[in-house]
């Protein structure tokens, strides 16, 4: 199947981490790569140690491509997790695949939608794949076996909160 958490409400990562318990937890190889977060030690990322066996995680990106000092380094690097993305869909090695943020990739335009599509199209049947970020194209939704969207009805960041620990990272 292919999975789409988007929406501009929080809780597309934590859904599909969510999806990764249930995965492990029935024995399934996974592998998590997020193209946006960046050298952020999250959360999720420390967890993820604790399922050395079943898991495997890649953090990739540069960090949030708005607070970018150099943007061809950050557009290098998303290339090289997308790479590394399609590599370990087609590797054999999992049983489910999440890509974090990927539909930002898209939105700036470092890879295009019909790339991400046709690969989506052709990828190995026996493989899960889990797609995270806000502003998925019509074609995404269109490919995808399940579409969930997250709506924003509160956020304490327009208060003036900034991330917290545990619970944005």
């Amino acid at each position: 199947m292919i999975i789409l958490y988007t929406g501009n409400g929080k809780g597309k990562t934590t859904a599909a981490l969510g999806q990764m318990y249930r995965a492990i937890g029935q024995g399934m190889r996974v592998c998590i790569i997020q193209f946006i977060k960046g050298k952020w030690k999250t959360g999720e990322m420390l967890a993820s140690q604790s399922f050395s066996n079943n898991l495997t995680f890649k953090t990739m990106g540069e960090g949030f491509t708005w607070n970018s000092k150099d943007i061809n380094k950050d557009i290098e690097a998303a290339r090289f997790a997308w790479e590394t993305a399609k590599d370990s869909i087609n590797s054999s090695k999992y049983d489910m695949v999440i890509l974090d943020e990927l539909t930002y990739l898209i939105k700036y335009k470092i890879i295009t939608n019909e790339e991400v599509i046709e690969f989506l199209k052709n990828r190995p049947n026996n493989i899960h794949i889990i797609i995270t970020g806000r502003d998925a194209s019509n074609e995404l939704i269109e490919v995808s076996d399940l579409v969930t969207e997250m709506k924003e009805i509160k956020h304490p960041y327009k208060s003036g909160i900034e991330a917290i620990k545990g619970i944005e990272y």
